[in-house]
Order: C-alpha cells, then sequence, then structure tokens
C-alpha cells in the first residue's frame, strides 16, 4: 500500500527507524511505558494484534517505539500497535527512541504515524483534527500542512463531526463511510437515520446517497400546489442540505436574498470551496 503524502513541516516529526543526534535507541520494559493520551486511535483490531505478538515471539520488535520521558519511566507516543503486542506476547524489554516532543507534536507525530499506516477511522480522523484546533489552537490550514492534505481534506472530515450518534457508530463499525457521512450531514436527524438505514440495507453508493439526500430535501407533499412560502422554504431545506450549513432565503417581490450561516473563519472557507468547485464543474 503506497504512502500517503506528507506536508513539508512534519518531516521533523516523523520518526526514523535510526535515532538522530543525541538520541539512541533504548531497551525498556513495557511496564515503564504509560499509554498516549494524545492517541487519535481509539478502536484496535485485537486479531491482528494477536497477529503481531505471534510474530515478535519469533523476531521481536523490528521497528522501535517513539517514547517521551515522563517522571522515572516514559509516555508512548507512537507504536501503540506495537506496545499491546509486546505486552501480549510478554516481552521483558522492548526497543525505543527517546524524543523532546510538546504536547502537540507528540499528539501530531501519533496522528501522523496511524494516517501513514491508514489505521484511522473517518470519525477518529475528525476528532483528532478536532483536538489540533481546540487544544492547540491551530487553523484547519495549519493541520492541513502538518498530515499532508487539503483544507478542504481536513474541513470536510471534521464535518463528520456534526453527525448524529447513531452515524458516527455505523461509520465506526465499517457499515457506511465516512463519504457516506459527509453526504447525510446536512439533513435532519430522523432523515438521518433513515438514509443511512437505505445505505446498509440495500448498499447504496456514495453517488446514490447524494441522490438520495437530494431526494429528500426535496421531496414536496403530494397532490398540493405550492405556495410561495413553501417554495421558499424546500429551496432553504434544499440549500441547507447541499451546503451542510444553515441557508435562509427571504423573498422581495420577484428579487431576494440567500443567507448563509458559517461557524468560523474554516468554514467559511469550507463553503466558498464548495462553492467554488459547483461553479467550475458545471
Amino acid at each position: 500500500m503506497a504512502r500517503r503524502g506528507l506536508g513539508r513541516g512534519i518531516d521533523s516529526l516523523i520518526p526514523a527507524v535510526l535515532p538522530e543526534e543525541g538520541e539512541e535507541i533504548l531497551h525498556v520494559s513495557p511496564g515503564d511505558i504509560r499509554p498516549n493520551p494524545y492517541q487519535p486511535r481509539q478502536i484496535f483490531d485485537e486479531a491482528a494484534i494477536e497477529e503481531l505478538a505471534a510474530s515478535m515471539k519469533e523476531h521481536g520488535v523490528i521497528q522501535p517505539l517513539i517514547v517521551r520521558r515522563d517522571g522515572p519511566g516514559y509516555q508512548l507516543v507512537a507504536g501503540e500497535r506495537r506496545l499491546r503486542a509486546a505486552i501480549k506476547a510478554g516481552l521483558d524489554k522492548i526497543p525505543v527512541v527517546v524524543k523532546s516532543l510538546s504536547d502537540r507534536e507528540a499528539m501530531e507525530l501519533s496522528l501522523v504515524e496511524n494516517l501513514q499506516r491508514e489505521d484511522l477511522g473517518p470519525i477518529e480522523e475528525a476528532e483528532a483534527y478536532k483536538r489540533l484546533s481546540e487544544e492547540f489552537g491551530l487553523t484547519q490550514e495549519q493541520i492541513a500542512q502538518r498530515v499532508g492534505k487539503s483544507r478542504s481534506d481536513v474541513a470536510n472530515t471534521m464535518r463528520l463531526l456534526r453527525l448524529e450518534p447513531e452515524i458516527k457508530q455505523l461509520i465506526n463499525e465499517g457499515k457506511i463511510s465516512g463519504g457516506h457521512g459527509r453526504a447525510l450531514v446536512g439533513l435532519p436527524r430522523e432523515q438521518q437515520l433513515v438514509v443511512a438505514k437505505a445505505i446498509v440495507d440495500k448498499g447504496l453508493s456514495v453517488r446514490e446517497t447524494e441522490e438520495a439526500v437530494a431526494s429528500k430535501a426535496a421531496k414536496r407533499k403530494p397532490r398540493q400546489k405550492q405556495t410561495s412560502s413553501s417554495r421558499i422554504k424546500e429551496a432553504e431545506e434544499i440549500l441547507s442540505a447541499a451546503l451542510g450549513s444553515p441557508v435562509v432565503v427571504k423573498r422581495q417581490g420577484t428579487k431576494g436574498t440567500i443567507s448563509i450561516s458559517f461557524f468560523g473563519r474554516e468554514d467559511l472557507e469550507r463553503l466558498i470551496d464548495i462553492i467554488a468547485g459547483t461553479i467550475t464543474t458545471s
């Protein structure tokens, strides 16, 4: 599997197999290593860890873990799967590289490692971006530079956090994809659940899901002539679903205005990307 590209600013954080100048590989007890409080990954495949543990019993730990000093022991920065497998394998000592990192650098490194290995689910990735934003004050542009993605990719991933808990769980379980989730963001809770059920039951593709969402937003009451106000309400629902943000349409005679709400500079940039992309491809 090809490794994903990385932003220029992250190079100094990526752990090499060999230590950098002033660092060395130590062999320490797994019990001396505390878990990583910034670990973005919350779901671990126990069967895969069992396989890794079996391999470690035969070959040992090939790639050192990355840690930082924490009192008399160490705090894990990168390599939680390896640490769990080493404990399961009953190893007395495992190789580590001790790095001097700030809390933010530790979280960035852990996030990048998981992204490189494609180990994170979409919701875990979104939560990690949220922590970088809220706890360390990084903008979506800064996060994008550090993880080697576009700002719009980061913004679209973070939109998944607006989903209902039931939908997030379906994504975590792999029953629907992040692409499905992004299509559902603009719908009210009840409609999110209805369309999500259809995705699971009928195996809808992302494109089919987007069409179903558009149909839900544009659906009219049967055999009723639409009034001007109902048409405006329908337009608001369609635009809100398409943009993933509240939209208000006001009419004055034959003219009017469309107001789109946004929640911060990054959200505004996301809306610009969506609208500009629509204009470009139309």
